[in-house]
C-alpha cells in the first residue's frame, strides 16, 4: 500500500499541477501577452507560443519529481496505515488515462506518416532542388503539395504538377519556405506538441495557443524566405501561394498529420492574411523585429529553464521545503478521504 499510495499521489498531483499551470498560461496568454506580442517578429512569437505550450506538462513533472516525489519517499512512514481513496484512485486514473492518451496520439500520428510517406516514395522520384539540403522528391499527388515530412530525417515532397504550375522565382521561393521550417525544426516541435498535449486543450485558450502556435510558424518561415532571397522573394512567395491554393481540388487537404505544408488544410482568411503580410514585407512595412532586449529567443527560453530547474533543486534540498510538502501530501490525503 505504501508504494500503491505513492504512485496515485504522484499522478494526481501531476494531473492537479498541469491543470492549474494550463489555466494560468491561457489566461495570460488571452488576457495579456497575445495583444502585447502582435508587433513581434512571426519566429520570436512562434518560439515563445511554443515554451507556453510545454510549459505546463513540463513544469508538473518538474514538481513531482524534484517536490512530490522526494517528500513522499523521506518522510512517509512506510508502515503507516493510509489507504488510497476512491477520490484519489480517480484523480490518478485520470492521469494515467491523460498519458496513456497522448502516447496513443503520437503513435497514431507517427503510424499514419510512415505509411502514407512509404506510399509517396513508391510514386516518387528523387529530384535536386537548389536550396534544399534534404532528400527531395517529385511526387504524382493531386493534392498540390509541398512538404516537409519527418521530425529526425526530414525529406521534402513537391508535387509533380507544381514544377509546370510555379516559374523559377516562385518555386524558390516556395522551397526557401519550407528551409525555414527545417531551420526552425517545426516538425520536430509539432511532435512534441502532439505528445504533451494538455488541459489547454480542454479549455478554448487552448485550442487558440495550437492556432497561434501553427500560424506563427507558417508565417515565420514566410519571414525565412523573404529575407533569404532578393526583395523579389515576397512577392514570389504571395504569386506561389494564390497559384497553388486555385489548383487544390474542391474539398480535397492534405492527409498527412506530421507535415510542414506549403498550404495546408485551405482557410481562406489565412491564407489571405499570410499574401497580404509577404506584400507588407516586400513593401517595407511589415516588422520583423525582436522585442527589445530579446537578442536570441530560443537561447533565452532554455537559460530560463536551466535556471528554474536550478532554482528547483536547490528548495528541494532544503528539509523544511520537503517537510512542508509532505504535510501538504497529508492534508490532500485526509480531504480525499
Amino acid at each position: 500500500m505504501y508504494h500503491l499510495l505513492g504512485l496515485c499521489l504522484a499522478l494526481a498531483a501531476l494531473l492537479t499541477a498541469n491543470a492549474l499551470v494550463s489555466l494560468a498560461i491561457a489566461g495570460l496568454w488571452r488576457g495579456w501577452l497575445n495583444q502585447r506580442t502582435r508587433a513581434w517578429s512571426a519566429a520570436v512569437r512562434a518560439q515563445l507560443l511554443f515554451g507556453l505550450r510545454l510549459a505546463p506538462f513540463a513544469l508538473a513533472l518538474l514538481f513531482v519529481a524534484v517536490f512530490v516525489v522526494p517528500a513522499y519517499l523521506l518522510y512517509e512512514p512506510a508502515a503507516a496505515a493510509e489507504t488510497v481513496s476512491m477520490k484519489l484512485a480517480a484523480l490518478a486514473a485520470l492521469s494515467i488515462i491523460g498519458l496513456a492518451f497522448a502516447l496513443w496520439r503520437s503513435l497514431a500520428a507517427w503510424l499514419v506518416t510512415r505509411r502514407l510517406v512509404a506510399d509517396w516514395l513508391r510514386h516518387a522520384a528523387p529530384v535536386e532542388l537548389p536550396g534544399v539540403n534534404v532528400p527531395a522528391y517529385s511526387v504524382t499527388h493531386r493534392f498540390p503539395v509541398i512538404a516537409v515530412v519527418g521530425a529526425l530525417r526530414p525529406r521534402l515532397f513537391i508535387a509533380q504538377q507544381l514544377f509546370a504550375q510555379l516559374n523559377e522565382g516562385e518555386l524558390r521561393a516556395a522551397l526557401a519556405h519550407e528551409c525555414g521550417h527545417l531551420a526552425a525544426r517545426d516538425n520536430l516541435k509539432r511532435a512534441l506538441l502532439r505528445g504533451c498535449r494538455d488541459a489547454l486543450t480542454i479549455v478554448p485558450a487552448g485550442r487558440t495557443l495550437d492556432r497561434a502556435w501553427s500560424e506563427s510558424a507558417e508565417a515565420a518561415a514566410d519571414e525565412h524566405a523573404a529575407c533569404a532571397g532578393d526583395t523579389d522573394t515576397a512577392l514570389d512567395l504571395a504569386s506561389a501561394l494564390v497559384k497553388i491554393a486555385r489548383v487544390v481540388p474542391l474539398g480535397a487537404r492534405p492527409a498527412l498529420p506530421a507535415g510542414a505544408f506549403l498550404i495546408g488544410a485551405l482557410d481562406d482568411s489565412s491564407l489571405a492574411w499570410r499574401v497580404r503580410r509577404l506584400m507588407q514585407l516586400a513593401a517595407g512595412e511589415a516588422s520583423m523585429r525582436r522585442p527589445h532586449g530579446l537578442r536570441a529567443p530560443g537561447a533565452w527560453l532554455r537559460t530560463g529553464a536551466g535556471a528554474l530547474l536550478f532554482v528547483a533543486i536547490c528548495a528541494a534540498a532544503d528539509a523544511r521545503v520537503l517537510t512542508t510538502m509532505h504535510t501538504a501530501l497529508e492534508y490532500v490525503v485526509g480531504a480525499l478521504r
